[in-house]
């Protein structure tokens, strides 16, 4: 009876070995399929990195030769004849402006001769005063803003 139990405790142990080694067998198995899907999530994730990164640079490297290009029209554009007029104009305007606020005499005199030098702008886009220039001479052209300035006090 004792090698029966011998026996069977063979058999058990071998039984035992058996199923633990089936159980193993598969479990091995599906660990090596969810690492195969790992791999395989992984490499798509990858490509799709790739991919991004490599349309970025497309992109950074088309912004950075369109930025070049601005940058060197607004240079060339500043160097055009009567930009450095019109900052120096609009550098003025701003300071008129300032002046305004913290002078309160100064805007009362500044608006009458804002007034006066657009009618006389004006005046030069209509062509009137250059017409009375090139027919009588600078002279009488002259004589007839003094006249306008004295019918206006």
């Amino acid at each position: 009876m004792e090698q029966i139990d011998f026996i069977s405790l063979g058999i058990g142990i071998v039984i035992g070995i058996v199923l633990w080694a089936i159980k193993s067998f598969f479990t091995v198995r599906h660990y090596k399929k969810e690492l195969k899907d790992y791999k395989n999530h992984l490499e798509r994730q990858m490509k799709l990195t790739q991919e991004g990164s490599r349309k970025l640079e497309e992109d950074f490297e088309k912004l950075k030769k369109e930025n070049e290009n601005l940058r060197v029209t607004v240079k060339t554009l500043g160097q055009k004849p009567g930009r450095n007029e019109l900052r120096l104009l609009n550098i003025y305007d701003s300071a008129l402006r300032k002046m305004m606020l913290k002078a309160p005499g100064f805007a009362q005199g500044w608006e009458l001769s804002m007034q006066e030098a657009e009618r006389e702008y004006e005046e030069n886009e209509k062509g009137l005063k250059t017409v009375i220039k090139k027919v009588f001479g600078p002279s009488i052209a002259h004589k007839t803003d003094i006249t306008d300035v004295e019918q206006e006090g």
